[in-house]
């Protein structure tokens, strides 16, 4: 029995897995039963550096984003399995039983490499790293108007000088802005006079 390993190595993962699950839900049902609750609107908000959120959480998200992530998404798994096939890759007992080794190894690599290099080319071409694409938009009108005009419309607006801002009223402005009370109007007199005739038992 001795150098006999009671535990795969499986099984040692498997108890790292059971104790971190526990730990973990041990620790939020004491935080659950422990810890005071006093809510209110401020700690219920969202917690942004320290800054109090304004407007609506459902904001526009520049599709762009997605591009550049999974980009960094590539890469970064590139990166883990390079760390794994460096260790494999300088393991002096594959090289020794085959000579072959450490080139096939390095020839895998190279391709793995190569793939990801030409696909960030072919981003890095297309425009999609550029996070404002140098498009122009020039547009095109049928009317049959010839560039001088243009010209000379720009040159004349361009003459007009833009005077300061000024709060005072000027006289003219005073005088619109405050007119002198209209005369009233006299009152119109009946076009008729009205007469009242006695009845005849009355005479």
């Amino acid at each position: 029995m001795d150098g006999v390993a009671q535990i795969s190595e499986f099984g040692k993962i498997l108890i790292f897995l059971i104790v971190g699950t526990l730990a973990i839900g041990g620790l939020f049902f004491a935080n659950r039963f422990l810890s005071p609750r006093n809510p209110n609107p401020e700690k219920l908000s969202t917690y942004e550096c320290g800054e109090e959120p304004t407007g609506n959480a459902w904001l526009p998200f520049n599709s762009r984003f997605y591009v550049i992530a999974l980009v960094f998404l590539l890469f970064d798994v590139e990166m883990v399995f390079v760390f794994p096939w460096a260790t494999v890759f300088g393991d002096k007992q594959l090289i020794a039983a085959d000579s072959r080794w450490g080139w096939i190894s390095l020839a895998e690599m190279f391709i793995f490499l190569g793939i990801l290099i030409l696909g960030l080319a072919y981003v890095w071409v297309k425009g999609d790293l550029n996070w404002i694409k140098p498009k122009l938009n020039i547009p095109r009108t049928n009317a049959r108007i010839p560039q001088n005009l243009y010209e000379q419309v720009n040159i004349l607006q361009g003459q007009f000088a833009v005077r300061d801002f000024n709060a005072e009223l000027t006289p003219a402005t005073a005088t619109a802005s405050n007119p002198a009370p209209a005369p009233a109007a006299e009152a119109k007199r009946p076009m008729f006079k009205p007469t009242f005739k006695k009845p005849a038992n009355d005479a």
